[in-house]
This record gives structure tokens, C-alpha cells and sequence, in this order.
């Protein structure tokens, strides 16, 4: 008799968290809030270019994206960050334009070393100037080609710990070197994520917010598979596109069972998405969860002018309005409407203002509630199977 079963026993919240304790061993991520800078801001002050080309994608450039996007409109730096992340020609030279090419310092980031993307993009910038030792570095691997090519250049390289997954990175030298070069504090960074770290492993509040969400997402997941955030500032639109490779990428998996799983996040930008993709959440199918986002303290006081409008005099209640309050309204209203449906699963994250420690604290529990529901749908959260298939095919097909 041979007999074939996807009956999962269901784990409770404290089994759960002993794997994760377990987990802790081996997966490198959760060690990051607590190494030593030191050397990433010596060397950071040493850096006189003034543009700064990250040459990477994916997990080596969007949680770094992420954190200068959320921080750039409010901070004067007298550096600035360009992204080259795509292999579309148009876009690669347009990038290339914003740049002073002489002033200039190229961040290779790869943890593998032998990215295509990368090193295409690369190979075509070292042919637009001269780069050497003085103006690149890379942040790979200890053992990977590139830094191997580092070395026989006499480049300076920041290691990428072999633990820690690319989606998981950007708390290590892929996100910090390049953030603590522009100014950012990158020691605000990692004590956001010390301290969720703490509420969590010492079972404070956080400890049952995040456990009852990713058990309501397992379990529900064939009803509300499609995780929604919804997040009210533009400063977050880089979060939403880190959130969903994170979520996309670990939670897309053949789990135990040899059944596919997967969760799909949706990133969503208020309140230029409420003219469009409320409509569904309100009046379509109900197979989403929502997570509005907020942000308390804008720091930014900005007001609609008492500006009186001829034919628009019905509106003149919104002057002297601040926008950042005027945005939470917007977000208010919105969250209300869909909790007096209650039908829609939802829940609300308020940051207390735009700075390195509140962002961290956002991201860094998103990684451990992605670890979770990895561990609820009996999944590896931490290998990409299917994108590696692709790479596999991409090689194939470029050396016949």
C-alpha cells in the first residue's frame, strides 16, 4: 500500500519560536544589529567622490534603495547615491548622464560575484572612464570571482557573510558601507533593529503581533493570498519594492509536502493609489489582507495656502492645512472604510517620523515576520530555487 499525505500537524507559537531560537544558529541576518561599525565609518570618511554608482540587483540594491529613498527628501547630504540595477540600455545610460564619471566611486555588490546583470553593467561602465583601485570597491563574497578580481586589482572589498541571504542583506556591508558613505547614521540603523530584535526574542508586544499575524496569514492563506501594503508617503516606495522581493522570493516555495505555497505582496503608494486600486480592495474579491502604513512626524510643515479660488470656494476649508495632515486624513478615511467592511483582514504600522531608527525598526520586523511564515508553511524562507532555474536557462542560452 503506498499512501501520500499533505496533512501538516499545526505548530503552536511556542514551537515556533523554539525553531526560530534554533534558527538563529545558522542564518545569518539576525546577528547583524549587533556588529561593530568601526570600519565602515573609518572608511566611509576616506571617500572623497561626490556621486556614488551602486552596480548591483535585487537583494544587493533594493533594502539600500529602500533606506536612501525614505531618507533622501529630508536630509541634505553632500553625497548622492545612483542605482544601476537594470540591463536596459536606455535606462543604463541615462543613469550614466547624472554622473561626473571623474568624481566617481563604483560599488560592485554581488554576493555570488558572477551576477550577469552586474557584471554587464559593470563591463560597460569600465568602458566609459577609467576605473581602478582609487575610484571601486566591491562587497561580495570572501571566496567569490569578484573578489578575486578585487584582489588582482588591489581593490578594497567588504564581505558579504555567507549566512545572510541577498534579501536579508541590507543590514550588513551591502546596505551600510555605501549609506554610511552618503552620511547616514548608520548606528540609528542597526539600534532599530537591536530593539525589535529585543521586543521579539524577549516576548514583548511584538512577540504576539507578529505571531498572530503570520499564523492568521498560514492559515488563511488559500482565502487571503494576496498581502497588501499600503503605505501613505512617497518616502516609502522603495519599502514597498524591497517588501516584495523579501515576501515574493522567501515565501514562493515547495514546502515539505512537495505542495507549492506562496503568499503575493502587492505594494501600494496612498493616496495616488486610492484612485485606482481601492476600488478592488473594497468592492472586489476578498482574497487580500491589508496593511496601511503611516508616518507620524513628516517633519515637514508645509501648508495649503489660504488662497482663495473663484469657482472653487466649497474647498476653502482645506487651507492652511498642513499636508502631513492633510495625508493622514487621507489614510484615516481609508482605514476606516475598510474596517467598517469587516471583511478584509487589515491592520495599521504608524512610524513615528522619518528618520534611520524608525525605518529600521519597519524593516527589520518584516524580516522576522517573513522568517515566521516561513516557518508556519513548513518552506526553506531562505533559498530562491525558482529565480536559479532562470539563471541557469539565462547562461545557457548566452554561451550557445
Amino acid at each position: 500500500m503506498e499512501y501520500n499525505s499533505n496533512f501538516n500537524p499545526r505548530l503552536s507559537d511556542t514551537e515556533i519560536f523554539e525553531i526560530l531560537k534554533e534558527e538563529k544558529r545558522t542564518i545569518g541576518y539576525y546577528d547583524l544589529p549587533f556588529q561593530d561599525t568601526t570600519s565602515i565609518k573609518k572608511y566611509a570618511k576616506t571617500v572623497k567622490q561626490k556621486h556614488i554608482a551602486i552596480i548591483g540587483i535585487g537583494g544587493s540594491t533594493l533594502g539600500t534603495f529602500a533606506i536612501y529613498n525614505f531618507l533622501i527628501r529630508s536630509n541634505n547630504y553632500d553625497k548622492k547615491l545612483h542605482f544601476f540595477e537594470s540591463t536596459d540600455p536606455i535606462d543604463i545610460n541615462s543613469r550614466i548622464e547624472k554622473l561626473d564619471l571623474n568624481n566617481t566611486l563604483f560599488i560592485i555588490v554581488s554576493k555570488s560575484g558572477t551576477t550577469i546583470e552586474t557584471i554587464s553593467v559593470f563591463k560597460y561602465l569600465y568602458s566609459k572612464t577609467k576605473i581602478d583601485k582609487s575610484n571601486c570597491i566591491t562587497i561580495t563574497e570572501t571566496d567569490s570571482k569578484l573578489n578575486t578580481f578585487a584582489k588582482a586589482n588591489e581593490m578594497k572589498s567588504f564581505e558579504i557573510p555567507k549566512n545572510v541571504g541577498g534579501r536579508f542583506s541590507v543590514f550588513s556591508n551591502v546596505g551600510l558601507v555605501p549609506l554610511a558613505i552618503i552620511g547616514v547614521d548608520i548606528d540609528e540603523l542597526l539600534l532599530g533593529c537591536k530593539d525589535i530584535y529585543k521586543e521579539f526574542f524577549e516576548q514583548e508586544n511584538l512577540y504576539k503581533e507578529l505571531m498572530t499575524k503570520a499564523r492568521f496569514m498560514s492559515e488563511l492563506k488559500h482565502k487571503f493570498n494576496n498581502n497588501i501594503v499600503f503605505s501613505y508617503a512617497s518616502e516609502l516606495e522603495g519599502f514597498n519594492k524591497w517588501y516584495v522581493q523579501l515576501w515574493g522570493e522567501s515565501l514562493g516555495k515547495i514546502d515539505n509536502d512537495n505542495t507549492n505555497q506562496g503568499l503575493t505582496p502587492i505594494g501600494l503608494l496612498g493616496p495616488v493609489d486610492q484612485h485606482s486600486f481601492l476600488q478592488l480592495i473594497v468592492e472586489g474579491k476578498r482574497d487580500k489582507t491589508v496593511t496601511f502604513i503611516k508616518i507620524k512626524n513628516f517633519l515637514d510643515n508645509s501648508k495649503i495656502p489660504d488662497v482663495k479660488l473663484k469657482g472653487l470656494e466649497e474647498l476653502d476649508y482645506i487651507n492652511n492645512l498642513k499636508f502631513s495632515e492633510l495625508i493622514n486624513h487621507q489614510a484615516d478615511a481609508t482605514i476606516k472604510a475598510v474596517q467598517d467592511l469587516k471583511d478584509i483582514p487589515c491592520d495599521t504600522i504608524t512610524i513615528e517620523k522619518v528618520d534611520e531608527y524608525n525605518l529600521a525598526r519597519l524593516m527589520f520586523s518584516y524580516e522576522l515576520l517573513t522568517s515566521i511564515v516561513g516557518r508556519f508553511l513548513y518552506i526553506n524562507t531562505y533559498d530562491q530555487p525558482g529565480v536559479e532555474a532562470g539563471k541557469i536557462i539565462l547562461k545557457s542560452k548566452l554561451k550557445s
